[in-house]
């Protein structure tokens, strides 16, 4: 009884588990593209929804809400994602996300009102969390470059952002916030072509795990506040302290300076990922993590463009460190988990950072709010230069 025949079909590694170097940089470049090219209708509506909230059917408190919504669902969701990913693959779970996202900017174009928003934010909040743990499983799959690949995916995933913000405040002020969101779906549908490129393997040992949030580490800590502070307290801070600098085209201005931070990534994070591969991601993160802090202080002092300016460019930089970083703490199938459980943790903050902003900004000096958040980042990124577990440097 040759017991071969029932026992081959249960594995399913029989194409190798670590691909070459050229075929992890063409599927990552092909999933960063897929999401770069989804990406855009949740970008322009973090930029006209605050400011046409009335023309969506929601008040301001509403808008924030829906855009608060997407981020928090990935916090219960991404278990159920990874799972999903590790029995099905790159091209299915990518292709099935594009679709989803594609629906999402046909509803922001076409739907009013909150309860009919909420989904199609708790949809998009899945979408991404599919695409996102593929672009940096992808990126991570083989040990050599993948920093430097981390880069270059950055560069891909922003270039859709990049050029749909400006596109959708000029055509806000021209034809209103919603016609954009037609064009946009178009965009997406697009991702179709480079998910389905994606290889189908699925990735067995991931399934038997569920990646959450427990009791937090150092880079779990650092993960939340730089979702706090980068992501919530930033943004929502720019709109709010900057138009009362540029009241009579705030929409553009915004849209302008929100691009730009996507134009940084596509420039500098590659920069990021090569300078990583040099002198090593974990004191990289560190340097860069002080700096960002310092900009944050003179960001709620005042200097407010100038200080936006070095957030930017500094933020690029750092985009690619973490998941390097958490590839060389976790190899192996817990790679995949670990870079889950550390997008949880980011999105919590990212999702608790517009809510405090929206709330402290009114009523707290913003030097306070944002010093506070400086020094927090500060310590966190302290903590986890401390928490290094090998020699930094690659040569």
């Amino acid at each position: 009884m040759p017991p071969a025949a029932s026992a081959l079909p249960l594995p399913l590694p029989s194409p190798p588990l670590s691909p070459s170097p050229a075929t992890a940089d063409q599927d990552s470049r092909r999933a960063a593209i897929a999401l770069g090219t989804t990406l855009p209708g949740d970008v322009v509506l973090y930029l006209l929804l605050p400011m046409f909230a009335a023309n969506f059917g929601v008040t301001l408190a509403e808008a924030g809400m829906l855009l608060a919504a997407n981020r928090l669902v990935r916090i219960a969701g991404y278990g159920w994602v990874a799972k999903f990913y590790a029995r099905h693959g790159d091209r299915p779970t990518c292709m099935l996300a594009v679709v989803a996202a594609t629906l999402c900017s046909l509803g922001y174009a076409t739907l009013s009102g909150f309860w009919a928003l909420l989904p199609l934010r708790l949809l998009w909040g899945l979408s991404f969390a599919a695409l996102n743990l593929a672009t940096q499983a992808l990126a991570t799959s083989v040990p050599q470059g993948a920093a430097a690949r981390s880069g270059r995916s950055r560069a891909f995933i922003a270039l859709g952002p990049v050029m749909a913000l400006p596109a959708g405040a000029l055509l806000a002020q021209v034809a209103g916030p919603r016609a954009i969101f037609f064009v946009l779906a178009v965009v997406a549908s697009s991702g179709l072509f480079a998910a389905r490129k994606l290889p189908r393997l699925a990735h067995p040992g991931l399934v038997a795990t569920r990646p959450g949030p427990r009791m937090p580490t150092a880079l779990d800590t650092w993960s939340f506040l730089e979702g706090f502070t980068l992501d919530g307290l930033f943004v929502i801070g720019l709109a709010f302290l900057g138009k009362d600098l540029l009241p009579g085209s705030a929409v553009v201005a915004a849209g302008v300076v929100l691009a730009l931070r996507y134009g940084a990534e596509i420039v500098l994070s590659p920069v990021g990922g090569r300078m990583a591969e040099r002198w090593g991601a974990e004191r990289l993160l560190v340097s860069m993590s002080l700096l960002t802090a310092v900009a944050l202080v003179g960001f709620g002092a005042g200097w407010l463009w100038s200080c936006a300016a070095a957030i930017v460019v500094l933020r690029a930089l750092q985009l690619p460190l973490l998941a390097p970083i958490v590839a060389h703490r976790f190899p192996g199938p817990g790679r995949v988990q670990a870079l889950a459980a550390r997008s949880i943790w980011r999105d919590i903050g990212a999702g608790t950072g517009p809510l405090v902003a929206g709330l402290a900004l009114p009523i707290v000096p913003s030097v306070w709010l944002y010093g506070a958040a400086a020094l927090l980042l500060a310590l966190a990124a302290l903590a986890c230069g401390r928490d290094r577990p090998a020699p930094a440097a690659r040569p």
